[in-house]
């Protein structure tokens, strides 16, 4: 059987089951920032994880999101992540450089990693950082929609534990391994945010939960055979067979061997970690300066000439063509204004957490 861990955010993210109950990203950040806090992280770092998981539930990555509070407390309390950890750069070659993140939450190693890469791009040009000795780091366009937001054109990968199997065969050697690709802002941004699986583990556990059956291509058996069956799931499939397979192998070749960290496949599950040690995930984030290239302005121009060709091409149904980002963009622009839509794990988890510490929590929605 798939065992859980949120390790790729597909295009588009299905919404979770409808509880009645939502969250305002404000009162989110508030709970989220105390609730880290309160496990000993410093008020900069909890604000960092604190946004990073609210944005992205703000775009409707709802697996990437406030559901993984619960769980990166966990880590804080075991102490597979650690909350004074103090990520330090280990090999510098000036456009290329290792930091190991010294058991740090993954959110905020991704987010050092990044910053160092839009320091470095600005001095040389390009750069690249590679991260070991982290833990999982969320959504993977959290950190090349960062470097995005500085002119620059982001891409990060990362190492997972694994659950989807190469193609043609049986045991899951690979986690769902995301790759981001981001540039651009507000109505001209391209983010691409993609598993290399087929489809999210998150989805084959709403199946489950909901006794529907599997979409055709989505999982094999324990005889490596499809199956429409969410109980008799044991791997997920790569996305487009040995093409996706492929993708799974180049992300553990950067987000793992590259930096000296462990394959996919003898990484522990999210929640099976042994306690004071981190799970050892890898990340490659890599940033591109466009004025290094064909300058600033000529690269803007190019990016909306292709976005805006995608977005006008002629539908084969009654929805518009979308440009990666769209789906995102909207959710976000929708609950703003009416607030997160949780579900009743989630839901039930920041309920606790807002007893426990004094704060508002989920509301009900309003009729």
């Amino acid at each position: 059987m798939i065992t859980e861990e949120p390790t790729g955010t597909p295009h588009a993210e299905a919404a979770p089951p409808a509880t009645g109950r939502t969250i305002h990203a404000a009162r989110a950040r508030t709970l989220a920032r105390a609730a880290l806090t309160e496990r000993g992280l410093p008020a900069a770092e909890a604000e960092q994880v604190a946004d990073a998981l609210v944005t992205t539930s703000l775009r409707g990555i709802d697996t990437h999101g406030l559901r993984l509070l619960p769980q990166y407390l966990a880590e804080l309390s075991t102490g597979v992540a650690k909350a004074t950890a103090a990520p330090a750069v280990v090999r510098d070659r000036g456009a290329g450089l290792l930091l190991d993140a010294d058991g740090a939450l993954g959110v905020l190693a991704g987010l050092s990693a990044a910053r160092l890469a839009a320091e470095r791009a600005a001095r040389f040009g390009v750069a690249a950082v590679g991260v070991r000795n982290s833990n999982h780091f969320g959504a993977a366009s959290v950190y090349t929609r960062t470097l995005a937001r500085a002119g620059l054109v982001g891409i990060a990968v990362t190492s997972a534990a694994s659950r989807v199997a190469p193609y043609g065969g049986v045991e899951p050697l690979f986690g769902t391994n995301p790759i981001s690709v981001a540039a651009g802002g507000g109505d001209e941004e391209f983010a691409l945010d993609m598993a290399t699986s087929q489809v999210c583990f998150g989805e084959v556990k709403q199946r489950r939960t909901e006794g529907r059956v599997l979409d055709s291509g989505w999982a094999t058996d324990l005889q490596g055979r499809p199956t429409a069956h969410p109980d008799e799931a044991y791997a997920l499939s790569p996305l487009g067979g040995y093409k996706g397979q492929g993708l799974a192998m180049a992300v553990t070749l950067l987000g793992a061997v590259l930096t000296g960290g462990a394959p996919d496949w003898r990484l522990s599950q999210v929640g099976a970690g042994s306690p004071g040690e981190s799970r050892g995930i890898g990340h490659l984030v890599l940033a591109l300066d466009p004025a290094a290239f064909t300058g600033t302005d000529t690269f803007a121009t190019g990016l909306k000439d292709l976005l805006t060709t995608v977005r006008t091409s002629t539908p084969a149904t009654d929805r518009p063509v979308l440009a990666p980002g769209d789906p995102q963009r909207a959710h976000e622009q929708h609950r703003e204004t009416h607030g997160i839509p949780l579900d009743a794990g989630t839901a039930a988890a920041l309920d606790e957490l807002a007893a426990r510490l004094g704060v508002a929590g989920p509301q009900e929605v309003s009729a």
